[in-house]
């Protein structure tokens, strides 16, 4: 996950997917200079976070809430 320390965003998609008992790597884009750019290459987007599970891009927090509305968001988890 692309993320930044401070973003409330970020801070609800970690605990989501602590919820879910989730393992979470972040990308912290406001440490790591070049790291936004790279963010924004691979997904096309500019804001945090910007979720992967393995390599499936799932978006941004609203889209992973929506993601775990639809009860998609476990299978994508455990496969």
């Amino acid at each position: 996950m692309y993320s930044t320390l401070m973003c409330p965003f970020c801070v609800m998609a970690r605990r989501l997917l602590a919820a879910k008992g989730a393992h979470v790597d972040e990308i912290r884009v406001d440490e790591v200079p070049g790291r936004r750019a790279e963010m924004t290459q691979l997904t096309g987007r500019h804001t945090v976070p910007q979720i992967f599970v393995g390599d499936v891009h799932v978006g941004g927090c609203d889209d992973l809430y929506a993601l775990d509305r639809s009860g998609r968001l476990d299978s994508l988890l455990n496969d």
